[in-house]
């Protein structure tokens, strides 16, 4: 008996050691890659020529290290002066995710309670009475995951010279945009509607609560502990604002007014970072994930606010201010896109290896989308990342069954109201929409079935249960985890 369990101590023992082995061969050959090849590769400056963009700043780190940052363009075409990595950028809505991970760290610490309805917390303004919260008030943790059903989803942007609305202004609808007070449209907790009003909210009751805004808590919980030395929340009218940063420019490639976009709305999109500073956020994160080498955000908190805890019209997938809405790579990734006038970025970073990227631009959509997209798609490419995947679960799948598959619908995928499509090609199955190509780069991800009787597309994060009526495709559900999510089927002419 002694022998057989000294034998197992001595195969764990093996085991442990071959794969810290693996780990360490993993970070020595990250870094004795060269990632030069990405420069030329990526070829960034000509588009910014061929699409009047003026800078474009860009991150990318592998197995929980940096290994590749490049700025390309200027800080302002007025200037001339160029990007470097200190060249902090306005984020927009990537502004949402650090304020859900701030209320998170708050309520690991013991100050407040994110189950709790938040307009215990509200000072200032209180929420309207309306027939969906009179007995279902929402709480902190609806308003973080979009599921509160409160309106207002976006905001104009301000500049030195114009009269700054407060919150509690922006929140009575008296700013641009919006005429009345913010309202909701269904009982919380029973859909998703973004809301960057309800991320004001969070904000008021923040500093309601502590008595301190918002830039100072999230400089006190989050950048400080970290290091971010070149983020911060406070806003370009207010003392200690940045001085190295990256000004806004319109279509034409022109600066808009000051370049310096002053948000009130912090909690939503009022954050300036750089790509760097937000590559090491996500790779604490990354590292709290797998509960090692993280410093300030606990394996608890990582694991709450990358949950996908909202499915049904919630775009594939959403946790708390991180999109989980698509796969790469067979990978499970957190993602945000943030998008204001002139400026917007992106952070993708993977659930497990410690993969991903950042960059962030200064000009306007149509200027920044083409650019954004190929570098996004390219680096997905040329990094070769590659999670585990394992066919055991595919089946074959029958020719009768194919044949139901096949037509076009209304979609099914991320409630956007995008035309899908199941085709067949070379015998198998794949789902098309302009979604897929637009985020996705390609057109063609295939849908397998499953020995459980579900199915799976590959690369989509959620698995679908198919139901039929009278030989036709009558609905499909959506599975992520616990969640579910039922969506009538409405099919159009094959």
């Amino acid at each position: 008996m002694k022998t057989t369990i000294y034998f197992l101590i001595l195969i764990v023992t093996i085991l442990n050691c071959q794969i810290s082995n693996c780990q360490t061969n993993k970070k020595v050959l990250s870094k004795q890659k060269d990632y030069s090849f990405l420069t030329d590769s990526l070829n960034i400056n000509p588009q910014l020529e061929k699409y009047k963009l003026a800078g474009f700043s860009l991150v990318v780190f592998e197995n929980y290290e940096i290994v590749y940052t490049n700025e390309f363009g200027v800080k302002s075409i007025n200037s001339q002066e160029k990007i470097d990595k200190n060249t902090a950028f306005s984020t927009a809505s990537i502004s949402k995710p650090i304020t859900a991970l701030l209320c998170f760290i708050l309520e690991e610490k013991g100050l407040i309670k994110l189950d709790d309805p938040i307009d215990g917390y509200l000072k200032r303004w209180h929420l309207p009475k309306s027939k969906f919260t009179e007995n279902n008030s929402p709480t902190w943790r609806q308003f973080l995951n979009h599921t509160a059903g409160t309106t207002q989803s976006g905001f104009a942007d301000y500049y030195e010279g114009d009269t700054i609305p407060t919150i509690k202004q922006s929140l009575l609808g008296k700013i641009p945009r919006y005429d009345k007070e913010i309202d909701f449209l269904f009982t919380p907790g029973t859909g998703w509607a973004y809301s960057g009003g309800g991320y004001v909210i969070v904000q008021m009751a923040l500093e309601d609560t502590f008595n301190k805004p918002i830039a100072e808590l999230a400089a006190t919980y989050i950048f400080s502990p970290l290091g971010l030395k070149n983020t911060t929340m406070i806003q370009p009218d207010e003392k200690g604002f940045p001085t190295n940063v990256a000004l806004v420019h319109d279509e034409n490639e022109k600066v808009i007014r000051t370049g310096l976009p002053i948000t009130p709305q912090v909690g939503a999109s009022g954050m300036w970072s750089t790509p760097t500073d937000l590559a090491k956020l996500a790779i604490e994160m990354q590292n709290a994930l797998r509960n090692k080498n993280n410093k300030v955000i606990s394996h608890n908190v990582a694991k709450k606010v990358t949950e996908v805890t909202a499915l049904k019209d919630a775009v594939g997938g959403w946790s708390y201010g991180w999109q989980k809405s698509f796969g790469y790579n067979n990978y499970d990734w957190f993602i945000c896109n943030g998008s204001n006038t002139g400026v917007g970025g992106s952070v993708f970073a993977t659930m497990t290896d410690g993969n991903g990227f950042v960059f962030l631009t200064n000009g306007e959509k149509k200027n920044r989308f083409p650019v954004m997209g190929q570098t996004q798609r390219k680096l997905l490419t040329l990094m070769n990342w590659n999670g585990k995947t394992s066919n055991e679960e595919i089946q074959e799948m029958p020719s009768s069954l194919k044949e139901k598959l096949i037509g076009t619908y209304d979609d099914f995928l991320y409630a956007q109201g995008v035309e899908t499509k199941i085709v067949e090609k070379n015998n198998r199955l794949y789902v098309e929409s302009l979604l897929l190509d637009h985020f996705k780069g390609k057109n063609d991800n295939e849908l397998v079935y499953l020995k459980n009787g579900l199915f799976k597309i590959i690369d989509y994060p959620n698995l679908l249960k198919l139901d039929f009526s009278d030989g036709k495709l009558s609905s499909v559900t959506l599975i992520r985890g616990n969640l579910t999510s039922e969506v009538p089927i409405v099919a159009k002419e094959k």
